[in-house]
């Protein structure tokens, strides 16, 4: 019975204060309930204090919409525009303010006291690409044995570090030892969102020289009937080289212009090239005797 009486009870009290319901668009058009607003124009002028209907009938003759964009003033304030372009922007400068926004983080990479030149060159390439994309880094060394008694081979291999990557960062901590540690901290000399607009244009650079599969088909096309295509036929000689002359052709005309009877033509045989040698079939040679003697 108790349990049922707080049922009710909280059921009651739900329903006499509802929960408060966010907004997260502002409210347009007929969503507006208020009787009158102060109006501001497409252009930023302000218009004055009208009634709602009144504002609604302006933003449906301007073919724009009616958006309410301080619901708390006393009367709020309603301008007229292009919602579907105002949402649009809006959302594409918050966007760009997230790609812009500087999240540094804290990269870390650890040494050994006696490390390899190799790997000392590899682990310093790693600590460069960090800065230069933004970040910090958190270098440690890690002693081992005897090697705690030596702090100060640790300090001189940070400091070498530090002097490697100076152009890219700077010791935002100085080296310190903690335990079987040490550790020191490196800053950036770019800040993250510098480093990201960086980066971005040389992608697009990059993406700008770099062609698609149909520009370069079409490119080898081009390039391919460049070459097969026919040369240019030469002009003709004129007719004063290579016609002959009146009296070129007197002297060169036959005496007899009757057709002379065409003489039998001689077919002649060109000697055909000798055949080389048939090889001669080798002789079976005779089995040779085994070394072993047969028992």
């Amino acid at each position: 019975m108790l349990r049922a009486e707080a049922f009710l009870r909280s059921r009651r009290s739900t329903d006499e204060f509802p929960r408060s319901i966010t907004i997260s668009e502002p409210r347009i058009n007929d969503r507006i309930r208020v009787p009158e607003v102060r109006l501001i124009g497409p252009g930023g002028e302000q218009v004055g204090v009208v009634a709602t209907a009144v504002a609604l009938k302006l933003a449906q003759d301007a073919d724009l919409d009616l958006v309410e964009v301080a619901p708390d003033a006393r009367p709020p304030v309603a301008k007229l525009m292009d919602f579907g372009k105002f949402k649009y922007e809006s959302d594409m400068k918050a966007r760009e303010a997230r790609r812009n926004q500087a999240n540094t983080a804290l990269k870390e990479i650890r040494f050994r006291l006696k490390i390899d030149p190799h790997d000392y060159g590899t682990k310093k390439g790693h600590v460069e690409r960090f800065l230069s994309a933004g970040d910090k880094v958190k270098v440690m060394i890690m002693f081992r044995g005897r090697e705690q008694s030596r702090p100060e081979m640790g300090v001189r291999l940070l400091q070498r570090l530090a002097d490697d990557v100076s152009e890219l960062g700077f010791v935002e901590s100085m080296p310190k030892q903690d335990g079987r540690n040490m550790t020191m901290v490196l800053g950036p000399v770019k800040k993250k969102a510098d480093a990201k607009s960086e980066q971005r244009k040389r992608s697009a650079e990059v993406n700008a020289q770099r062609k698609t599969k149909s520009e370069v088909k079409a490119e080898a096309r081009a390039q391919q009937g460049s070459e097969t295509a026919p040369a240019a036929p030469e002009a003709d000689a004129t007719p004063t080289d290579t016609a002959p002359s009146d009296t070129a052709r007197a002297d060169t005309a036959p005496a007899d212009t009757a057709p002379a009877a065409e003489a039998p033509v001689k077919k002649t045989t060109t000697p055909s090239a000798p055949k080389p040698p048939t090889p001669r079939p080798a002789s079976p040679r005779p089995p040779r005797p085994s070394a072993r003697p047969s028992r």
